[in-house]
Order: C-alpha cells, then structure tokens, then sequence
C-alpha cells in the first residue's frame, strides 16, 4: 500500500525544489463545510505559506478559517453563478461565462488580485476554477487548479465534459487533482503541468469497537448518485424487523431536496422507517461517526476521491465501500475496507451482514483503516502540494 501511495504521486517534484512562496490567494465559490472546503482548511494549516481566502458566499468554512487564524474575505458571487448544479453545467447554463457576470465579477476579483498582490491562486472548486483562473489570468498571476470533480459523462452533462477539459486546459497554470481517478479524466493538462494531491484527513484519539452492531451509516450529500436508495435497500436485507438502526448523515443540496422525500418513502415502503435516521446537516462528523458501527459508501458512479471513506477510517469504524474510482485509491477489499459492487444492493447486504456478525472482521478492518488513513496526513498533503507550487514557480 505504502508504494502504491508512493507511485501515485510520482508525478510531483520535492517540495524543496524552487524559490520559497511568500503569499498564496486560495479562491472558493462556496463557504459551505464540504469535502473540498474542510481538505482546503487542513492543506492551508499544514502549509508553511501566507495565506489569504477569498470566499463566494458567507457561510460557516469562515468561522472556521478565522478560528485557525487564516485570513478571509468574502467577495460574494451573484446567487444565479454560485447555486448552478453540476448536472447544470453546461453552455447553457455555465453562468460564470454569462455577460453579466464576466464583465462584473471576474473583473473585480482580478482587482482583488493585483491588490494583494500574490505569488500564486489556488482555486478549489470547479467553479471557483472557472471564474478564479480568468481573474489570475486578468492580473498577471500564476494559478493552480485543484480538481475535485472527474470531468466525465457519468458525472457531468456531456456537453459539459468538452467544455471542462477545455477550461482546465487553458485556463489555469498548472493542476492537481484529488486522485488518479480525477487527473485520467483530464487527456490534455495544462502546459504548466498536473498531478495529484489527495484531500488530507486529520487523525483522531483511538477508540474501542462495541461488542455489537447497533447503528449502520453514511455520511454524504442526499443526491441520488451517492447511493442512499441502495443502501436503503441493502440495509432493508441485512437489518429490516431488527433493533439496528440506519442513519442518514447529510442534507440536499443544489435543488435536490425531492430526494430527500423519495427516501423517506422508500423507507416506509421497505417497512423500515422507524429503524431509519435521517440526521440532515452536522457540522461535528466526528461525533457522527462515533455513533456509528460501520460506515458505509454507497455511491453508483465512481468518486472522484472518497473523503468520507477516509474520515471514517481515521475515526476507526469498519468501512464498506463501493469499488472503483477514488475509493478503490483509499482502500483494499479485506484489508482496510470489505468492497462491494456499485449499485448492487445484494453485494452491500451481504457485506453488511458479514461484519455483523464477525467482531474479529470489525476490528481487524478498523486497524487497517487508522492505518491507511495515516498516509493520508496534512503535512504528507500539504508537502505534496508545495512540492507542485515549487514547480510551477520555478
């Protein structure tokens, strides 16, 4: 595992190669507590820079910022640019290349730029790569753009897909990518050059197993490609008519919120309703997953990283996980995850039902977790990602 690690990352220069940065512009549609945004948080920490935030909206990723004493500014987007969905994201409904916000806010961004004057931006967010690469372009800057979102047909509108790559090509300096799922979907990088820098997860205290499975969750946005029906379904197999409970961490987002209602009748349909919790948005995901006796990831198309795979890992609860994409990266079927099919609920069930009723299984995929997770530190990231930014100025 260790090499494999190792390898994925061999793209990327020692990080003390180049001239020392002094100050880094990170650029972010959103202000929400994300996958994306809490990885950002941890790189920033762990990262020996001066760095400035410039946010899109308000939202709790500032208190956060300010609390690790990190200097922010919000330079709000227009709502229509910053609530687009991804399954929006099209010529038609790009918003960010609409008249009125190119000729508005890319413009007074690249003013925000030249005034403070930085060595390198960094944008966070397809989005915020958009909008954050052709403001840097504008102020004569170098940008890097750290891809989250696999720039594919199974996880973008098709017409999208060409216009992304194009974007991605063109517009930054430089890439990194969470995973090697993301960069393959990315045939021609920019000429500054691409590699990967996986989000970071935090270490947590170790904690003991409890003798028996009593609460079987995920942690993920409600939207139907992260798989909560199937694993309604599977858990309706494994568990229906028992004391184990289901729950559901995590809310709609973007105009998702039919979702939300389509599992909530699922669940009364599969007769499992008062074994099901649906506990919305938590800002403490520790908290959550220390209610937690196994964690599942359930998601139909591969992900583009997996950080809740690794968040729970950290936290050492027993993960199953769905195989291929950026969780195929993170974890190894019977090592440090069990692996099932995606979208087959048969397969989930099964493996649900193995590791409730094997303690020995549970433990033993728990260490391997706490241990997988460990390769995924801040300063590992973060030295990764400034091994990238050397580069790029040198």
């Amino acid at each position: 595992l260790g090499r494999r690690h190792r390898e994925l990352y061999s793209g990327l220069p020692a990080p003390d190669s180049g001239p020392p940065l002094r100050r880094v512009v990170y650029v972010d549609h959103c202000a929400r507590l994300s996958g994306g945004e809490l990885a950002l948080l941890r790189l920033i920490e762990a990262l020996d820079v001066e760095a400035h935030v410039v946010l899109g909206e308000d939202g709790p990723l500032v208190g956060r910022l300010h609390q690790a004493g990190i200097s922010v500014e919000v330079l709000a987007l227009p709502a229509g640019v910053r609530e687009v969905r991804r399954a929006e994201v099209d010529r038609g409904r790009l918003g960010l290349l609409a008249p009125a916000a190119t000729a508005l806010y890319v413009p007074r961004l690249a003013r925000r730029l030249r005034a403070l004057a930085p060595d390198l931006v960094h944008t966070n967010s397809l989005k915020s790569g958009l909008y954050g690469s052709l403001a840097a372009r504008m102020a004569g800057i170098p940008s890097v753009w750290h891809l989250h979102d696999r720039l594919a047909a199974d996880y973008l509108p098709t017409r999208a897909v060409k216009l992304m790559r194009r974007a991605v090509r063109t517009l930054p300096t430089a890439l990194v990518a969470n995973s090697q799922t993301t960069l393959e979907t990315v045939p021609h990088p920019p000429r500054g050059g691409a590699g990967v820098v996986a989000n970071p997860v935090s270490p947590r205290p170790e904690r003991p197993l409890r003798p028996h499975v009593q609460r079987v969750g995920m942690v993920a946005r409600l939207a139907p490609w992260k798989g909560q029906a199937g694993f309604l379904e599977a858990f309706a197999k494994a568990f229906g008519g028992t004391g184990v409970k289901a729950a559901l961490v995590g809310a709609p987002l973007f105009g998702e919120e039919d979702y939300e209602a389509e599992l909530r009748e699922l669940a009364q349909r599969l007769g499992i309703a008062a074994q099901v919790e649906f506990r919305g948005f938590r800002d403490d995901v520790e908290a959550e997953l220390e209610r937690l006796d196994v964690f599942v990831h359930a998601s139909v198309v591969p992900e583009p990283f997996g950080q809740a795979i690794l968040e729970a890992m950290a936290a050492g609860v027993p993960v199953v996980a769905a195989a291929g994409g950026g969780a195929s990266e993170i974890a190894t079927d019977e090592q440090d995850a069990l692996l099932h099919r995606p979208g087959d609920a048969e397969d989930l069930a099964a493996a649900l039902e193995r590791l409730a009723t094997d303690a020995w299984l549970r433990e033993r995929l728990a260490a391997g977790g706490r241990r997988r997770a460990a390769d995924f530190g801040p300063e590992s990231c973060a030295a990764q990602l400034a091994g990238a930014y050397a580069s790029l100025l040198g």
